[in-house]
């Protein structure tokens, strides 16, 4: 039953796509916790915008690549709830869905205007080293997406960043693109406090 399924997996938050079917599954998760009160247990509704595109893009592919597309999708509805914006970069904008008129604009400034936000929403929160992945890396101010792959490349086979300058030891990374990004990275639990 789904009960002894959520227990035997210590299950405490439910990621809940919007799609078809979510009400009813809303109900029966209702029913589920009203009936089993002790149960620490809680679900969210999570938009599946673009979700689809995602688990079919190679990027999925790579990422999860011993996954069923299907799972693929529900990882990427579990991972909205625990850090929308480093799911969400690694989705083309216009598959999310910004707008009734967006393909009656002009697609190349549309383009470059949701890169400017998505951008922007990067360099505001800042991006962990040691948890963000390429897609989210080649948002930060200077880096492009093979400077984002080295960076996880790098701590792939060093292990985790200490402190943002550690990130001058990564082949192609000098001061000039250190002083540029480094007020968009955080190293948390690192050497420097200062870094979080």
């Amino acid at each position: 039953t789904l009960e002894r399924l959520l227990k035997a997996h210590k299950c405490s938050t439910i990621a809940l796509g919007n799609g078809v079917g979510s009400r009813e599954a809303e109900a029966l998760l209702g029913a589920l916790l009203a009936q089993v009160p002790d149960m620490d247990l809680r679900f969210t509704i999570v938009d599946e915008s673009g979700a689809s595109i995602y688990s079919a893009s190679g990027l999925a592919s790579a990422e999860l690549s011993d996954m069923d597309v299907s799972l693929r999708g529900a990882v990427s509805l579990a991972r909205r709830v625990q850090d929308p914006l480093a799911e969400l970069v690694k989705i083309d904008p216009k598959s999310i869905g910004v707008g009734l008129y967006q393909h009656d604009v002009d697609q190349k400034r549309l383009q470059q205007a949701l890169d400017r936000v998505v951008e922007s929403a990067v360099n505001e929160v800042g991006v962990d080293l040691n948890s963000g992945s390429a897609a989210l890396l080649s948002h930060v101010a200077g880096f492009k997406p093979s400077t984002a792959q080295k960076l996880v490349n790098h701590r792939h086979a060093n292990g985790a960043f200490r402190g943002r300058k550690d990130i001058l030891k990564v082949t192609g990374i000098g001061p000039a693109l250190y002083q540029q990004a480094a007020g968009f990275l955080r190293v948390y639990k690192g050497d420097e406090p200062l870094d979080a």
